[in-house]
């Protein structure tokens, strides 16, 4: 069996510790037998060849901008097969002016209300991802999304109207965690990780790292 080759593009703003989570996961992934380069530079999606020879993309980058031909290059290699899987602001807040992007994603955050707070994460799936895993509390962003409603939806959190003056919201199911597919290739997502230490959470690395060999191809 041959190798698996995962590329993580790490970049854009620097609160949500890009460097230090792409580590993280380069580490994971070659304990698991992959090769994984970890680049930041988004011109790397503009090279036809190198694209079309991964298993797998894990996009980190948050409130940046794409070229029109970067963001084309990466589109065609997923739509052609090439697995991807991210998280939180990295994947779903990445080029907000790209919306064929975002239909990849199958989301955009639009609000954390009440910025780092406690909640719950509840799965809500036997899909193998997330099978195992009960509820669980995180500390951290409660993101708010716009979401694809073809999203296979593996786990969510509620909100309770107590944070950020959006009373209004009291009560409303949020997907945290899905799966899709755009054009031939498997699309995984989970909005946890807004920082290096969320991912100190087990379920939340867990539930990431499952995703991302999911997402293999």
């Amino acid at each position: 069996m041959s190798q698996k080759h995962a590329l993580i593009n790490w970049g854009g703003w620097d609160g949500h510790e890009p460097e230090a989570c792409a580590k993280l996961f380069a580490e994971l992934l070659s304990n698991k037998g992959y090769k994984v380069d970890v680049v930041s530079n988004l011109d790397v999606y503009t090279d036809e060849s190198y694209m079309s020879a991964l298993n797998l993309i894990v996009p980190l980058w948050t409130m940046s901008t794409i070229s029109k031909e970067q963001e084309q290059g990466l589109l065609k290699t997923i739509r052609a097969g090439v697995g991807v899987a991210g998280w939180h602001g990295g994947m779903a807040d990445s080029f907000r002016n790209n919306v064929e992007y975002q239909f990849m994603v199958g989301g955009q955050w639009v609000a954390h209300p009440g910025n780092i707070i406690s909640y719950e994460v509840e799965p809500t799936s036997t899909d193998p991802i997330i099978q195992g895993i009960g509820k669980f509390k995180m500390e951290s962003e409660q993101y708010y999304m716009h979401v694809d409603p073809g999203n296979q939806v593996l786990a969510t959190t509620t909100f309770s109207g107590d944070h950020g003056d959006v009373p209004w919201i009291k009560g409303v199911v949020m997907p945290v965690v899905w799966k899709r597919q755009y054009g031939k290739a498997p699309v995984f997502y989970s909005s946890l990780g807004h920082v290096r230490k969320d991912f100190d959470v087990p379920e939340a690395r867990e539930i990431m790292l499952r995703g991302m060999l999911w997402a293999t191809t």
